[in-house]
């Protein structure tokens, strides 16, 4: 472990592990207008947001908002799944709704990146949602009319895919305008611990709903969580980004192609950046196998009954929820680049451990702390890339971190997948995590990663975040 692990004392403000880069993009400013505030602090955040009366309510109502709208969104995405696997009982057609499920998110999160930079925020996230309720309601009503053709399914999926496209990298982008950077990760921990709540209590409300009504009934919920999520978006004043001479860019009008541009030059120059990502998308590829193909070896190795299935996904479920607890009551001024590289070694040895496992318990065991590892790893790389990233580039960075998160994920199944089919999944479970390990010696190892690492011990904390 580096340095960076060392958590800095209570009297001692925290690195935050925000490194500084040599492109040119980082000489960039930004003005942040039409909201209080002031100028763009480190990390996007306000330079003296901590000083701005109401940012604690502003991020409980947004917070709120966005839990009630995901809230709809799980139930849909549970009873879709459920009503076509009831109606068609076909592998063709799960295959086919995960296609319009994911593919749309990462073709989108190209353009939703630089519409993040170069639109209002919040109201592109209002657009989304409105979009995807819109989109939902005209699926209810033509199946209240009787039409139960696979294609409309599809296409809402498909269109509700290409709304969180926009909506990912916009949310993400937005949460450093409205929080202090010092609290960044306390409130993304406890964002973290919101959605984890809700991989609990969703699955049980669309059960509920869609077996005492029907989808339709799922739909005008997820109607409803969306107005409501977009009423409470509208009581939260949101700074606008402006772009400005002094980020490198020509003061005339940049087109979107440009912008595109700009981002990826962006990326490939930032060496912290770049190696976030990295790692970032690998681990998601090798952690689709614990995530994924343990409910098979249940089936396999401990037999089929639905409380063992069940209890399989508790496990993980409510080890994610004390996680992200944990990290948001302790880990705020602890190094995000330990926890993202000790993460990482820990999901190595706990799949290993996974696929080592011959006892139900020991396994459920390991779930567990699989799940309770998660926010460990997905809320510091969030959380520092909002402290590293200019404002101004903040929407196309998390907009690549949104086609790395819609791609890893069904290229990992599309490799793991048959490989399960000619060998155990104990077997894969323990290449994985064998890989894992691997992967972490590398991103060390490397020159870039050195210097990355180097960079984010030497940074200080920036005066607006004392």
């Amino acid at each position: 472990m580096t340095d960076d692990a060392t958590a800095p004392t209570s009297s001692t403000p925290p690195t935050g592990d925000r490194p500084t880069h040599d492109s040119p993009d980082t000489a960039a400013t930004a003005v942040l207008a039409d909201a209080p505030g002031g100028t763009a602090g480190a990390g996007g955040a306000p330079a003296e947001a901590d000083d701005r009366p109401g940012w604690v309510r502003d991020t409980v109502v947004f917070l709120s908002g966005q839990t009630v709208s995901l809230f709809g969104s799980m139930l849909v995405q549970y009873a879709v799944m459920w009503h076509l696997t009831l109606q068609t009982q076909s592998g063709s057609v799960l295959a086919l709704s995960s296609v319009f499920g994911f593919l749309p998110q990462a073709v989108i999160s190209i353009f939703g990146g630089v519409w993040a930079d170069r639109h209002n925020r919040k109201l592109l996230i209002i657009a989304a949602d409105a979009t995807i309720a819109v989109t939902t309601l005209a699926l209810a009503l033509l199946m209240l009319g009787g039409a139960d053709d696979l294609w409309l399914i599809y296409a809402a999926l498909a269109i509700r895919s290409a709304g969180a496209g926009i909506q990912t990298p916009a949310v993400s982008a937005l949460v450093p305008q409205i929080v202090p950077t010092r609290h960044l990760m306390r409130v993304n921990g406890i964002n973290a611990t919101i959605q984890s709540a809700m991989m609990l209590v969703a699955p049980a409300a669309a059960a509920a709903v869609y077996a005492s009504f029907d989808i339709v009934a799922v739909f005008f919920v997820d109607v409803v969580t969306a107005a409501i999520g977009i009423g409470l978006l509208l009581l939260v004043p949101v700074a606008r980004v402006v772009r400005t001479a002094a980020d490198g860019e020509d003061a005339a009008p940049v087109g979107y192609f440009d912008d595109l541009v700009g981002g990826l030059r962006y990326i490939a120059g930032h060496a912290f950046v770049r190696w976030v990502l990295a790692l970032f998308a690998v681990v998601f590829v090798l952690i689709v196998a614990p995530s994924y193909l343990t409910p098979l070896m249940v089936v396999r190795t401990f037999g089929d009954e639905v409380w063992k299935l069940t209890a399989n996904e508790l496990a993980f479920s409510i080890g994610m929820l004390i996680g992200g607890a944990v990290v948001a009551t302790w880990a705020a001024n602890r190094s995000r680049i330990g926890m993202i590289v000790g993460s990482t070694v820990a999901f190595g040895g706990i799949s290993i451990g996974l696929g080592l496992s011959t006892n139900l318990w020991v396994f459920l065991g390991f779930m567990f702390l699989l799940g309770l590892g998660v926010p460990f790893f997905s809320t510091p790389s969030t959380t520092v890339l909002q402290e590293t990233v200019e404002p101004q580039m903040q929407g196309r960075v998390f907009g690549f971190v949104g086609i790395v998160m819609a791609v890893a994920m069904p290229f990992g199944m599309a490799v793991f997948g048959p490989l399960a089919d000619r060998m155990s999944v104990e077997l894969l479970l323990v290449l994985a995590g064998v890989a894992l390990f691997v992967v972490v010696g590398v991103a060390l190892a490397l020159p870039s990663g050195r210097r990355a690492l180097e960079d984010a011990r030497r940074q200080t904390v920036a005066p607006a975040d004392v």
